[in-house]
């Protein structure tokens, strides 16, 4: 059994050197003014700073972003509910895990990756620094069951496909999703929200800065 904390990769940002991300919004969004002669090297961050203000939304679907999750499955199926997206996400129908499973840890358990071990009698071992209280114990042994009981259903000559039925939402998964610039603010906007679930923000939340941080302008106005 494998433990792991969530995490995110920007794999690309829809871009054409020399056209940053930017420019392409800049050279869409002046075609619908016939202002293209406007264009100067450093007009590009006011431009879509104008628009945005104004709810011009529709020009920065001009540009895109793919990012890498792993998250849990639980999360992923919150995720995907969002329309205006590619999604390629592993498979628990194709994929065998006979060698272990990996679990997403949540942020209530205080465990750090790859903390567990098993031996025969099912003893645990912590590494330094970590917290064994009862919130932690009860969700390891958990997934610690589940990942016996997939092993087990596979010895018995179950697919993958149907031993994934005693899989948990804390059940490890990778997703590659691609979406406009528009449909990302609008996936901060509610999933960076405090009403959000607690495990959809500890990934959004640092995904949301870092864009803040190389993509200037477009979600300089989102909490």
């Amino acid at each position: 059994m494998r433990l792991v904390k969530p995490s995110y990769s920007i794999l690309s940002i829809m871009n054409q050197p020399p056209i940053s991300p930017l420019n392409l919004i800049e050279i869409a969004g002046r075609a619908c003014y016939g202002l293209n002669n406007k264009i100067t090297p450093d007009s590009s961050a006011k431009f879509a700073e104008m628009i945005l203000k104004r709810g011009h939304e529709s020009v920065i679907e001009h540009s895109a972003m793919t990012v890498k999750f792993i998250i849990d499955r639980g999360v992923s199926h919150e995720l995907v509910r969002h329309r205006l997206c590619a999604f390629s996400q592993e498979s628990t129908r194709y994929c065998n895990y006979k060698g272990g499973v990996t679990f997403v840890i949540p942020p209530w358990v205080k465990l750090s990756e790859n903390s567990n071990e098993y031996d025969e009698g099912t003893a645990i071992r912590l590494n330094p620094g970590d917290t064994w209280d009862d919130e932690s114990y009860v969700w390891t042994w958990q997934m610690y069951r589940a990942e016996q009981a997939y092993l087990k259903l596979l010895d018995l000559g179950r697919s993958p496909q149907q031993a994934r039925s005693v899989l948990p939402n804390s059940t490890k998964t990778e997703i590659v999703v691609t979406a406009n610039f528009r449909e990302w603010r609008h996936i901060f906007k509610l999933r960076c929200d405090i009403a959000a679930h607690p495990q959809m923000r500890e990934i959004m939340i640092p995904l949301l800065a870092y864009c803040k941080e190389i993509i200037p302008v477009i979600f300089d106005n989102i909490d």
